[in-house]
């Protein structure tokens, strides 16, 4: 499965009152691995940045005069993000700004929705976490993510950092110590849920066959469970005999 982790930055927080999108990052998963590929632009917006915005983000508008305008970057992005699933931290705001920068490039092509499906990490934590804060600082201490590097936001810096606390949220690349000594130091120890990357040249996992006799004890098995059912056999109708 292939997911996009994604984030902008913005002149401004409404999209309504005409801001734009100044930076997009994205970082790409197949099969909830890191690839090392990512997008990552500075855009151009034809606006002032609001100063409130450049407080958080610290991107200037003499930083952008160069940068090329979303025009220009936009069909790679969409190529980019096509047919993945998009992993977004509050995707309302980031949906909002993409949609309307496509729009105005393209008013009859197709919506972020028809390009992509949308999992929203905000909505997901405030699921597993209700009535906790679950900003992206937050998840990044719940969840034992470094984001030591974050002293301003960054489309690219806070995808990579979502990515991380994705991973951890769905249970995926941690590491489990089984006890205190088996802990390799803080971080380390029973319940940690420290992001441990796979190597992407690990070898594939083998294949255990099972042998002759454990089949026959399996179908021994589902045959006193027919005879104790009236014949239902739950196993044998999800995967049939055998």
């Amino acid at each position: 499965m292939r997911q996009i982790v994604l984030d902008t930055e913005t002149t401004g927080l409404e999209v309504t009152q005409g801001h734009r999108i100044i930076e997009i990052g994205c970082v790409e998963l197949e099969n909830r691995r890191l690839t090392g590929n990512h997008f990552h632009q500075y855009i151009n917006p034809r606006r002032e940045i609001d100063q409130g915005a450049i407080e958080v983000h610290g991107i200037t508008n003499e930083f952008l005069a160069d940068k090329p305008l979303f025009e220009h970057i936009a069909a790679d992005f969409v190529e980019f993000i096509r047919g993945a699933e998009l992993i977004i931290h509050n995707a309302p705001f980031d949906l909002g700004f993409l949609e309307a920068e496509l729009q105005r490039q393209e008013p009859a092509g197709p919506s972020i929705s028809e390009l992509c499906t949308v999992v929203d990490t905000l909505v997901m934590a405030r699921g597993k976490h209700p009535g906790q804060r679950n900003n992206l600082d937050a998840l990044c201490q719940r969840y034992d993510v470094d984001n030591s590097q974050r002293d301003l936001h960054g489309a690219l810096l806070d995808a990579e950092i979502l990515a991380d606390v994705y991973l951890a949220m769905t249970g995926g690349q941690t590491a489990f110590a089984l006890s205190e000594s088996a802990a390799g130091g803080a971080g380390d120890g029973p319940g940690s849920t420290g992001i441990r990357r796979l190597p992407a040249e690990r070898a594939p996992l083998p294949i255990i066959r099972a042998s002759d006799a454990e089949r026959a004890a399996h179908e021994a098995q589902l045959e006193a469970i027919a005879a104790s059912s009236n014949g239902r056999v739950l196993w044998r109708e999800l995967v049939g005999p055998g």
